[in-house]
């Protein structure tokens, strides 16, 4: 993996100065401080100077920190195959944990902990391992990318309607995009988590077609790193979404958490990023198609986003995920428990099929448009309307 890869990657855990400003222009001239009962655990600051003060840490660059994340979903999908272990189907629901350590741009690691299992992927350097304890099989990483392997990246306008963040950091990014002039922004100084001290950030649209009620960010009192993200759905006194450090150590870890030797007797191979599924030019290819095919309706909170995909294309999606891996055992039978569950609607757009979750609506029309986005099932059909 070559150091502009591994880079880009590692950025993408720091506060992203240009969705800062977009939440300072949002919150005005004026102060705002929420109500703090007893003595507050830290200094107050206007939304101004925190989101000044952040800007200045992202600048700065992420500090060598360990840690172990949390996530939890409770997104209201109906009862899914696949809901154990490690697969993409299991990080539907449910809670999950990640161990992350970061040493610099050239030594991070992250651990996927399961049952009776571990997944590991260890970046030391030159060298890039992948370690399956369940499978007792070690993977070395050849032939690293010279663009970001994930590929499939698309334009800001349609990330907007797309959530696509898993760490506390790629998520704040994503709730950021979203404020603007119809967010309601509060900020309060009481917060704790992993056991510091945080400010805490809550972005509330004001629009009531948004399906989200309020999102909160916690961040770091001393470092002003994201520590957790909490997405509120409407009528939901617990989170639909969160991910958040259950524990955080800003120092840097020890080296032997990067060094990393096969285990006597384990079955050791050598891939690249293309034999595991991952390839880099088919991704970047794959982006700049959807850059054209993509539209948008609506903006902020209630952005739609509107793709030619089919029922046939779905299907067909399902059956070509490669045998052996999780998401090819998973995707046909995940596909047709959520066709299932979809209920058929109509309009004068035409016809098709909507199923709504605690955050997110998607409508699959009858002549092949898939539109989704953090909005009711009405808003999705006016804007096929509208598309």
């Amino acid at each position: 993996m070559s150091e502009r890869t591994r880079r880009g990657r590692v950025v993408r855990w720091g506060v992203p100065i240009a969705t800062i400003a977009v939440v300072a222009g949002a919150i005005g001239a004026g102060p705002v401080i929420a109500a703090v009962q007893g003595e507050p655990a830290l200094p107050q600051r206007t939304a101004q100077q925190l989101l000044a003060d952040a800007t200045r840490a992202a600048e700065s660059g992420l500090k060598p920190m360990s840690g172990t994340v949390m996530q939890t979903a409770s997104l209201g999908l109906p009862a899914l195959p696949g809901m154990a272990g490690a697969s993409p189907a299991a990080l539907l629901a449910g809670s999950h944990e990640l161990k992350v350590w970061y040493g610099g741009a050239d030594r991070v690691r992250f651990a996927l902990p399961g049952r009776m299992s571990e997944t590991d992927l260890i970046i030391n350097g030159g060298q890039v391992w992948l370690w399956d304890s369940q499978a007792h099989k070690a993977t070395r990483i050849k032939g690293a990318p010279t663009e970001d392997p994930a590929g499939a990246r698309l334009t800001r306008d349609h990330t907007a309607a797309l959530p696509s963040a898993t760490t506390p950091q790629q998520l704040a990014e994503e709730a950021l995009k979203r404020a603007d002039a119809d967010t309601v922004v509060s900020v309060s100084n009481t917060e704790r988590v992993a056991d510091r001290p945080a400010y805490q950030l809550v972005l509330a649209p004001k629009d009531g077609s948004s399906l989200v009620k309020e999102i909160r960010l916690a961040l770091d009192g001393e470092t002003l790193i994201p520590l957790r993200v909490q997405i509120y759905a409407k009528s939901a006194a617990e989170p639909a979404f969160e991910v958040g450090f259950t524990s955080v150590t800003f120092t840097p870890p020890a080296e032997d958490n990067f060094a990393f030797t096969p285990p006597a007797g384990a079955k050791v191979e050598e891939k690249s990023l293309t034999d595991l599924g991952r390839d880099p030019q088919a991704g970047q290819e794959r982006a700049e198609e959807l850059k054209s095919e993509v539209k948008t309706v609506g903006k902020g909170w209630t952005t739609v986003a509107i793709l030619p995909f089919s029922l046939d294309d779905l299907k067909d999606q399902a059956r070509s995920q490669p045998e052996g891996r999780p998401a090819g055992q998973d995707a046909t039978a995940i596909t047709d428990t959520l066709l299932k569950a979809a209920k058929p609607v109509s309009g004068t757009w035409g016809s098709g099929r909507v199923i709504q979750t605690k955050l997110v609506s998607a409508l699959l029309t009858d002549d092949g448009r898939l539109l989704v986005g953090a909005v009711t099932p009405d808003k999705l059909t006016e804007a096929a309307g509208q598309g």
